[in-house]
C-alpha cells in the first residue's frame, strides 16, 4: 500500500511539473514586417541539414536571410547549405576561451543583418507556419523565446531516450520554472536583435557548456522577458540518429550541470517522481512472475506511470509503444547516463561532444 500512495503522490508531481506551454500553429497570419535572420551552427552535418533547409524554404513567412556557420566539418555540409541557397560561414579557428558552438553562433551573428534573429540547431525540422508563429509568440513576449522540439525517433536505442527527455521538459515546464524563466533551450532560440546586442549575445556566455540556460540568465538579469514552450506540433528534431554513442555523449554532457540550476521545488517534485517511478518499475517484473500477493499494489502503480507517460509523449515526443509501457529500460538508460555525467563532471572536469572536449570547470552561476 505505501507503494501505490508513493505511486499517486509521483505521478501527481508529474502533472504539477508537466506543462502544455504550446504556440498555435498558424492560427493567425504575422502581419509584420521585419528582416528574420536565421543562424544555424554546423558540425559535421551533411545528413541533417537538408531535412532543416527544406523546412526553411517552405515557410509561410520567409527568413530574409539563412546563415550556416560551418564549424570545421570535414563532410559536405557547405556544400549541401550552398545548393539550398543559404549563406556559408568557413567558421573561424577557436580561440582561447570559447567553446565551438558559442563561437560559431557568435560569428553568425556578426555577419546576419535581420531585426529578428532564430538560432537553429542543425536536426531540427519547422512546420510551414513556423517562422510567422514564432514571431508573433516573440512579439507578444517582447524579449526572448525558446523551443523545446517535439523529438522524433526511429531506432530502438533512439527511444531509450524517453525518460530523459521528459525530465529535460520538466525543467522547463515546471510552474517554478514559468513562474521566474531564467534559461532557454538552444535548439530554437528567437529573440530580436536589439535586446540580443544589449546583453552581447553569445560572446557574454563564450566559455560556457550550457550556453543557452546561461544566455537566459543574462536576458533575465538585463530584465528582458524570456518564455520557453514546447514545440509539439510546429517545431521537432531527430536528436541522435546516428548512434548510441553519440545518443549517452550528448545527454551527458549537460545532466549533472543543468540539474544545478533548478529550483528547490522543481528537484523536489521530480524526485518525487523518480521516485515512483523507480520503485514501480523496477520492482513489479519481478513480483508479478514471482506471483506475488502484494504484486497488485505495484501493477496498479505501473499503470498510472505508464498511462502519464503515453499523456507526456502525444506533446513531447514519438517514442513508439514498447519503449513507454516498459518504461524502466528507459528509466535505466536515464540513470547510466547520469552517471556517466556525473563522472565527467567530478572526476574528469570534462566533457567530450563531437571531437571536441570542453572544460567544465568555467562555468557561471546560472
Amino acid at each position: 500500500m505505501t507503494v501505490l500512495i508513493l505511486s499517486i503522490i509521483g505521478v501527481i508531481s508529474g502533472f504539477i511539473l508537466f506543462s502544455r506551454v504550446i504556440i498555435k500553429n498558424g492560427v493567425q497570419h504575422y502581419t509584420g514586417n521585419v528582416r528574420v535572420s536565421v543562424i544555424i551552427p554546423a558540425r559535421n552535418e551533411e545528413k541533417n541539414l537538408p531535412y532543416l533547409l527544406d523546412s526553411l524554404q517552405k515557410q509561410t513567412y520567409k527568413p530574409y536571410e539563412i546563415i550556416v556557420v560551418d564549424d570545421f566539418s570535414e563532410d559536405y555540409t557547405s556544400e549541401i547549405a550552398k545548393t539550398f541557397g543559404a549563406k556559408v560561414i568557413k567558421n573561424r579557428e577557436l580561440p582561447k576561451g570559447w567553446t565551438g558552438k558559442n563561437w560559431a553562433l557568435w560569428n553568425g551573428f556578426l555577419e546576419s543583418s535581420g531585426d529578428v534573429l532564430i538560432f537553429l540547431d542543425a536536426d531540427v525540422r519547422l512546420s510551414p507556419f513556423a517562422v510567422e508563429s514564432l514571431l508573433k509568440e516573440q512579439v507578444k513576449v517582447g524579449g526572448a523565446i525558446s523551443v523545446i522540439p517535439y523529438h522524433y525517433t526511429d531506432k530502438f536505442y533512439e527511444r531509450l531516450a524517453l525518460i530523459t527527455n521528459i525530465l529535460g521538459i520538466f525543467a522547463f515546464t515546471s510552474p517554478f520554472e514559468r513562474k521566474s524563466p531564467k534559461g532557454l533551450y538552444g535548439s530554437c532560440i528567437v529573440v530580436d536583435r536589439e535586446n540580443y546586442e544589449k546583453v552581447k549575445g553569445h560572446y557574454s556566455v563564450k566559455g560556457e557548456l550550457l550556453d543557452d540556460l546561461n544566455l537566459g540568465k543574462k536576458f533575465s538579469d538585463a530584465k528582458i522577458n524570456i518564455k520557453n514552450f514546447i514545440g509539439y506540433d510546429l517545431v521537432s528534431f531527430r536528436m541522435y540518429p546516428y548512434g548510441i554513442i553519440s545518443e549517452i555523449q550528448g545527454f551527458s554532457k549537460g545532466a549533472i550541470l543543468s540539474a544545478n540550476t533548478l529550483s528547490f521545488g522543481t528537484i523536489f517534485l521530480i524526485v518525487l517522481w523518480l521516485l515512483g517511478l523507480v520503485l514501480v518499475g523496477f520492482i513489479t517484473p519481478f513480483l508479478v512472475f514471482s506471483h506475488s500477493p502484494i504484486a497488485i499494489f505495484y501493477e496498479i502503480g505501473y499503470l498510472f506511470y505508464t498511462l502519464q507517460i503515453l499523456y507526456f509523449t502525444k506533446y513531447t515526443g514519438r517514442f513508439g509503444i514498447f519503449i513507454p509501457i516498459f518504461h524502466f529500460i528507459s528509466t535505466a538508460f536515464f540513470i547510466l547516463v547520469t552517471l556517466h555525467s556525473f563522472y565527467q563532471v567530478a572526476f574528469k572536469k570534462k566533457v567530450l561532444w563531437k571531437g571536441r572536449e570542453i572544460s567544465v570547470e568555467r562555468r557561471n552561476n546560472v
